[in-house]
């Protein structure tokens, strides 16, 4: 348990640095940002508490905000992310919630599973962020690529970080 608590502590103090250091300076085309932190909410053990998720999602989101003068942009989307999390895995899986791994992996629920996962709650992260940072809908279409450009560009840093230091064997391939 503590070394669960000590691994996403770390965990969640990288990716915050991560992102404000690093990727908040990579802007491809004007309108597409990775915005990795989220990963660490996708990470979060099956088992933690729902006020414990958010609680996480609220920190993680006003860092990023603390850092980048958005004023609860981030934090309002991860919280919606983090919240809509528990639905996103009732909606992806046929078998209950107590016959998985400890948290959600590549390598313990497979490609399929975690490819759908990680993409509707990146796509819903982005979108609440992308439109309530615009809050107007006359640049729609401008907002939604950049919400699908960024999403994209998201998943394959999560994907090569989940290949990186998660992944190790071919099992559910």
């Amino acid at each position: 348990m503590t070394n669960l608590i000590l691994r996403n502590s770390v965990r969640f103090v990288f990716l915050v640095l991560f992102q404000v250091l690093i990727l908040n300076h990579i802007n491809l085309g004007g309108f597409t940002n990775p915005y990795f932190y989220i990963y660490f909410i996708l990470l979060l053990p099956f088992a933690t508490p729902r006020w414990l998720m958010l609680l996480l999602a609220f920190f993680l989101g006003i860092s990023i905000d603390l850092f980048t003068n958005t004023y609860g942009l981030n934090a309002a989307a991860t919280l919606f992310m983090a919240f809509s999390r528990p639905y996103v895995i009732r909606l992806i899986s046929r078998e209950p919630e107590e016959t998985f791994g400890i948290q959600p992996s590549l390598r313990s629920e497979g490609f399929k599973w975690f490819f759908f996962y990680s993409l509707i709650l990146v796509l819903l992260h982005h979108t609440t962020l992308f439109y309530l940072e615009i809050f107007r809908f006359t640049e729609f279409f401008h907002t939604l690529l950049r919400v699908i450009t960024s999403t994209a560009f998201t998943l394959v840093l999560i994907f090569l970080s989940e290949i990186i230091f998660h992944f190790k064997g071919r099992e559910r391939w």
